[in-house]
């Protein structure tokens, strides 16, 4: 199958870069023809490049034409969409419409239907525009902060909703867990359209496992990640925390001073590989609903039990007293609470890591999901004809 890949990076590196990359390379391996089609935000230079794509976020006829040219180029089968904000825009899809391909868009956050992408506003969940006119968000500047960048893209979502373009332009969308799935339903996304596929990690279980390292947290230090609440946590904690990650909170979280806390900055892969084959837990405390982190998913494959937040897909995902516990988000007492039950218990969190280790052989190996994003490609392109 020829498969057609569009993405665009953002300017620091996230999780949707590295599904974008786990999926091509796995498509290859398995045979398939595999191209990338990437722009980088690293492109926007200034106040004149950033006014420029604030007015082409509805619609970009450049990019519209540059996807025209690769696919009469490629000739795809199936284009699958991961990110097309800001310099993409929807306009991609006429694209594809006007040449007859079917298209497949991940969903991997909430931008569709919020202009923060995180249905999160000063630290809490919010729902305000899922049904209501995304110009709500204009009063707290829920992009960036910015009442002038949050107008564009408030704009962007109107316009997809009154033309319905996405749900009659996308042959298939992919929501990462069944609660987004449900959210984007709730949001006028036809539901009979929305296949569920989560993110997948190789089997990296190249690292005895030793459960005596304590406590990990990977992840953006930023306040929708509940570092705030990670750290308040660990007041009176006497076990041990490795935090790795950079992020807006690098500074707060570096002058904390708690002992039993050891901050070590953003890591490549295979050293945060050791440091998760020699941790007992890992903890998210995030904030926000979450997608499919992909340190979840990373951490199962290791045998490593979570501690996460009651909330949204990570509540999906870990299942409490089996594969980790769950805590009331943004509650520093109970995750403290939590954290002292696990390490306490080593038995029980042992046994949470086997069974996470069992969850990722049942359902986020990369051979379970070729199947699954192959069946969504087979689909779309049935459906399609």
């Amino acid at each position: 199958m020829r498969i057609l890949q569009v993405h665009n990076r953002y300017c620091q590196a996230g999780g949707e870069d590295s599904v974008v990359k786990a999926e091509g390379g796995l498509l290859d391996h398995m045979g398939e023809t595999v191209l990338l089609e990437q722009v980088d935000n690293s492109s926007i230079n200034g106040f004149m490049g950033k006014a420029m794509v604030g007015a082409s976020v509805v619609y970009s006829k450049k990019a519209r034409s540059r996807l025209e040219a690769k696919i009469k180029d490629f000739r795809p089968d199936v284009v699958h969409v991961h990110n097309f904000f800001p310099l993409l825009s929807p306009s991609i899809f006429d694209a594809c419409g006007e040449l007859k391909v079917p298209v497949v868009c991940t969903l991997h956050n909430y931008r569709l239907m919020c202009a923060g992408a995180f249905l999160m506003r000063d630290g809490s969940v919010c729902e305000i525009c899922i049904n209501k006119s995304p110009y709500h968000a204009l009063l707290y500047g829920c992009y960036r902060n910015s009442r002038i960048g949050t107008f564009f893209v408030a704009r962007m979502i109107e316009s997809i909703r009154k033309k319905n373009n996405l749900a009659n332009s996308v042959t298939r969308f992919i929501a990462l867990t069944d609660f987004s799935k449900e959210k984007f339903t709730q949001a006028g996304f036809p539901s009979h359209q929305i296949m569920v596929k989560p993110n997948f990690s190789n089997d990296n279980m190249a690292f005895p496992r030793c459960f005596d390292g304590g406590a990990l947290f990977v992840g953006r230090l930023s306040v929708e990640k509940g570092v705030g609440t990670l750290i308040e946590s660990w007041q009176d904690l006497s076990v041990h925390m490795t935090i790795i990650g950079d992020g807006p909170l690098r500074s707060e979280v570096n002058s904390c001073g708690i002992d039993n806390i050891s901050v070590h900055g953003w890591l490549p892969f295979d050293e945060v590989s050791k440091f998760m084959s020699k941790a007992s837990f890992l903890i998210m405390p995030s904030q926000w609903y979450e997608g499919f982190p992909m340190v979840l998913v990373e951490a199962f494959s290791r045998g490593l039990p979570v501690i996460a937040s009651k909330l949204g897909g990570m509540a999906e995902i870990v299942e409490d007293g089996v594969t980790g516990l769950h805590f009331k988000v943004g509650d520093a007492e109970d995750l403290a609470e939590k954290v002292r039950w696990m390490h306490s218990h080593p038995e029980a969190c042992k046994r949470m890591g086997s069974n996470a280790r069992k969850v990722y052989l049942e359902k986020y190996t990369s051979e379970v999901n070729y199947k699954m994003l192959m069946n969504i490609y087979q689909e779309a392109i049935d459906s399609y004809a």
